[in-house]
């Protein structure tokens, strides 16, 4: 049974930067091969909104426009983590960061499409 764990949540003023780590384990190094990544946010009265995934292979990426040119996704397999690196932090950031996964090459902005959830790492952005 796959389990994700994010981290590297905070409160951080506009224009910093972040680094989240989705930490993956319940599955081998093979395995994990075979998964796609999906990072989505929830912000308080909000519907979720993927923001990045990335293919199992880590060969294709993609982003929402909202986060273009700001957030790159990322991932270790031999360490069996993903990472979601956020820069130039807005308020409108702020919101609760979910890594997901999906048995599937290509990865998804829908977070229907993914079977398996982490618990989520908060985002603050405040001045």
């Amino acid at each position: 049974q796959l389990h994700l764990v994010e981290s590297g949540g905070g409160l951080v003023q506009p224009g910093e930067s972040l680094n989240l780590s989705c930490a993956a384990s319940g599955v081998t190094l093979v395995t994990l091969k075979y998964y796609a990544i999906g990072w989505f946010r929830q912000a308080p009265g909000k519907e979720r909104e993927g923001v990045s995934c990335i293919s199992s292979s880590g060969d294709n990426t993609n982003y929402a426009d909202s986060v273009k040119g700001r957030f790159t996704i990322s991932r270790d397999n031999a360490k069996k983590m993903v990472y979601l690196q956020i820069n130039g932090l807005k308020p409108e950031d702020t919101a609760i960061y979910y890594c997901a996964a999906r048995l599937f090459r290509q990865c998804m902005l829908e977070g229907e499409q993914y079977n398996y959830w982490g618990q989520g790492t908060q985002v603050t952005v405040s001045s």
